[in-house]
């Protein structure tokens, strides 16, 4: 028969079992030799950051790019290639292709040689990233710290829907852009024997949703713009909020990301000592 210190290892031991696999997973995906690691360039295409909008060739991209009445126009030279969904775009003798409207926060992805070439839409422009696989960054990369898994840290709240979703702009990681995400309600939890209340966005799955926050150890140990926590309310609105599992967005890791920044009442004043810390690249930025 177990004493309640050998069922309170057992149980610790499961817990921290079952964080190191989900963020062996996480670190799998963020290495990913397409992923954002292997950003090169990040190019925008709109009138605001290009005047006139002329086209133009872009470093690391096949072909020559513009924008105009919400569609984007490439036309590829002679030997230049883009594949979508493995269909090569360019004709013998060179083509011209057109990509869009794309919806806000939508992107295709499109293949030339090794790369991938990320076209998307933020903050109401189009962006054009292309991700190579032999980028320093990703090849360099380390893995991501983290503090060790503590159960005090993983809370039971309650997920409180507004009577209509809010939309709520935010800032971004790059100057000049905004975010409009939609907020279905808030999240109500206490920590460290404080009350406290975030606003949550709807989640890249079904049923989930999306955290940003930052908190007293952002800018010290954890990265000073935003962290991301994902939580699945279950059907009576009761939620876990387990933030040893808060990870860093791309901003964290390089400049050419877009990213959101939290709202201003997800800016907590409590110490949240669990989760993703400051990745070593910009540690030695610092």
């Amino acid at each position: 028969m177990s004493t309640p210190t050998e069922t309170a290892t057992s149980t610790a031991a499961e817990f921290t079992a079952a964080w190191n696999e989900w963020h062996a997973s996480h670190e799998r995906h963020r290495a990913d030799p397409h992923g954002f690691l292997a950003v090169t360039h990040l190019h925008w295409l709109g009138h605001s950051h290009r005047p006139g909008g002329a086209a133009a060739p872009l470093d690391g991209v096949p072909g020559t790019w513009s924008v105009g009445n919400d569609v984007v126009t490439v036309v590829l030279g002679v030997g230049e290639s883009l594949l979508r969904d493995g269909h090569e775009l360019n004709a013998n003798a060179g083509a011209t292709v057109t990509f869009g409207p794309l919806a806000e926060r939508d992107g295709i992805n499109l293949k030339a040689g090794d790369a991938v070439v990320e076209l998307a839409k933020r903050g109401g422009e189009y962006i054009v990233r292309p991700r190579h696989p032999g980028n320093p960054l990703l090849n360099e990369y380390r893995g991501t710290p983290a503090y060790a898994p503590d159960a005090s840290f993983a809370v039971t709240g309650t997920f409180v829907p507004f009577e209509v979703p809010r939309p709520t702009t935010v800032g971004a990681a790059v100057e000049g852009i905004q975010h409009v995400y939609e907020a279905p309600g808030e999240l109500h939890f206490t920590l460290a024997g404080q009350d406290l209340v975030l606003t949550a966005f709807n989640g890249h799955a079904p049923g989930t949703l999306s955290v940003l926050f930052t908190d007293a150890t952002s800018g010290k140990t954890t990265y000073a713009a935003n962290r991301s926590l994902t939580v699945t309310p279950d059907a009576d609105g009761s939620v876990l909020l387990d933030f040893n599992r808060a990870v860093n967005l791309p901003c964290a890791y390089t400049d050419l990301a877009t990213c959101p920044l939290p709202p201003a009442e997800n800016r907590l004043t409590v110490a949240i000592e669990a989760g993703e810390q400051i990745p070593y690249e910009r540690q030695e930025q610092q």
